[in-house]
């Protein structure tokens, strides 16, 4: 009996991958850069599931490249917005994710950023390299003190409880936006107020919410202006939920102390953009949930998925269960 022929963009670690390999017949993009546009369209052709990662753009047209027989499009990440999950619907196509698995890592790599913006880490770091490191002095790279602070979270899903429950060891006071709570969670400490008020009270302001039309450009110029002059905002979310020409802006003129990305807009950032001028942002190559562990457990959910749906059984965590409806 001939194995599924399947398609999967990246390498992925072996945790997933071995699942692949023994189940399919695997066609592997082995490259560092994610496969062009004319490369996703013919290496698709006649496959009966495709492993995309977020780089991918996997629309209507990708699915009808595919051909009739595609099962399933699992995708190596938490968030969809790569994927028309619509279009994937209408061709009754199950669309995977991998929920949960990053919420540590994120968490903490969202501390780590707030850390490093806040208390200029990154900044001594290069003052140290570059030789300017000459006595100590009690004026000396003054940061942003965390304990006490207030945290306002954007978004409040798993990841915003996790840095919530991190928020506790130092005794910071955790105010959170989302309008798409249904309803609060007593076991973690924080409270809910209008987005305005998140952004003028906030000494630290940590995003996590999907990119949507709503979402897009949700920190632009105006919610930038609303901050103190003493904020610190940390992207983890997606790059396009940040205006990241505002940010500059707000960066360079001193409207607000400092930032720290893990996400932009674009991927990757071009090096003579503007904002890699700046000494009060620290820019990582989207890395919030680079863990061993983390990255071995998305890569064997990608794969649980990819499998299921290719057995013609229902996907693990699956983002259009209505496929399933008779």
């Amino acid at each position: 009996m001939s194995k599924p022929k399947v398609f999967v963009t990246r390498v992925i670690a072996d945790k997933g991958l071995d699942l692949v390999k023994d189940f399919c017949e695997l066609d592997l993009w082995q490259e560092e850069l994610p496969p062009s546009r004319a490369e996703l369209l013919k290496r698709v052709r006649g496959v009966e599931g495709i492993l995309s990662l977020l780089t991918d753009k996997i629309d209507g047209e990708v699915m009808d490249a595919a051909g009739a027989q595609l099962k399933v499009i699992s995708n190596h990440a938490v968030g969809f917005d790569n994927i028309d999950v619509q279009a994937a619907t209408v061709r009754k196509i199950p669309v995977g994710n991998t929920p949960d698995v990053l919420t540590d890592a994120t968490a903490d790599f969202a501390f780590a950023l707030m850390m490093a913006a806040g208390r200029r880490i990154v900044e001594g770091d290069r003052y140290v390299r570059e030789g300017k490191w000459k006595t100590w002095g009690p004026m000396l790279l003054l940061g942003t003190e965390m304990k006490g602070a207030t945290l306002g979270l954007v978004g409040f899903g798993r990841i915003g409880k996790a840095v919530a429950r991190r928020a506790l060891g130092f005794d910071m006071r955790v105010i959170y936006y989302d309008p798409s709570e249904s309803k609060s969670d007593p076991n973690v400490k924080a409270t809910s107020v209008d987005f305005e008020t998140l952004l003028k009270e906030s000494d630290f302001i940590s995003l996590h919410i999907p990119l949507t039309p709503d979402t897009y450009h949700l920190i632009d110029s105006e919610a930038l202006s609303k901050m103190k002059p003493t904020a610190v905002l940390v992207n983890t979310a997606r790059g396009p939920v940040v205006d990241l020409e505002a940010l500059y802006e707000a960066l360079k003129f001193k409207r607000i102390f400092g930032a720290g990305l893990d996400v932009t807009e674009p991927e990757p950032l071009p090096v003579d953009h503007p904002v890699l001028t700046l000494d009060n942002i620290v820019i990582v190559p989207h890395i919030a949930s680079a863990s061993k562990v983390t990255r071995d457990k998305m890569a064997w959910m990608a794969a649980q998925n990819l499998i299921a749906g290719l057995k013609g059984e229902h996907l693990p965590n699956c983002v259009n269960p209505e496929v399933y409806a008779k």
